[in-house]
């Protein structure tokens, strides 16, 4: 099975590949080392043959998601610490979850087993955006929620 992170926002989300850094635009495909191949792709929750949207985790309030995957994205207590592939997929996540938050004022992520998504007993909790420091701060444990606002409630 496969550890998933899935966010959803109030806004539409971007797609599409981040963080891969080719040798050139006319190459795409060539990379000087394994840490410029590193990137993460993230899938939106539309499915273009039903021309609907679906939600990976019911227990989401929003209906624009994305799903994540990379085995160096990590869970709380299983971090490699200065792993490079991990530190650079950590600095890709925070990237991302900080142009959503900037852009909708407020989103919920959260991670589990891809299978495990509908299944109740998931932990929650709220951070304050201002009070992230790094991006080890949206390291979550497994089946953990957690949504973050521009505001302290």
């Amino acid at each position: 099975m496969t550890q998933y992170y899935y966010i959803s926002s109030p806004r539409k989300l971007p797609e599409g590949d981040f963080g891969a850094k080719p040798i050139s635009e006319d190459k795409p495909y060539i990379f000087s080392n394994e840490l410029d191949f590193t990137s993460l792709f993230f899938e939106n929750n539309y499915d273009s043959d039903e021309k609907k949207r679906f939600s990976y985790v019911p227990s989401f309030h929003y209906k624009h998601q994305v799903a994540v995957y990379h085995n160096f994205l990590p869970i709380k207590s299983e971090e490699r610490g200065n792993n490079p592939i991990e530190r650079k997929c950590l600095k890709l996540f925070y990237d991302y979850i900080s142009n959503a938050v900037e852009e909708s004022g407020m989103i919920e992520y959260c991670t589990c087993w891809n299978g495990t998504e509908e299944r109740g007993n998931w932990t929650r909790k709220t951070l304050y955006w201002g009070d992230v420091e790094s991006h080890d701060d949206l390291v979550l444990n497994d089946r953990e929620i957690c949504e973050i606002v521009t505001w302290k409630g």
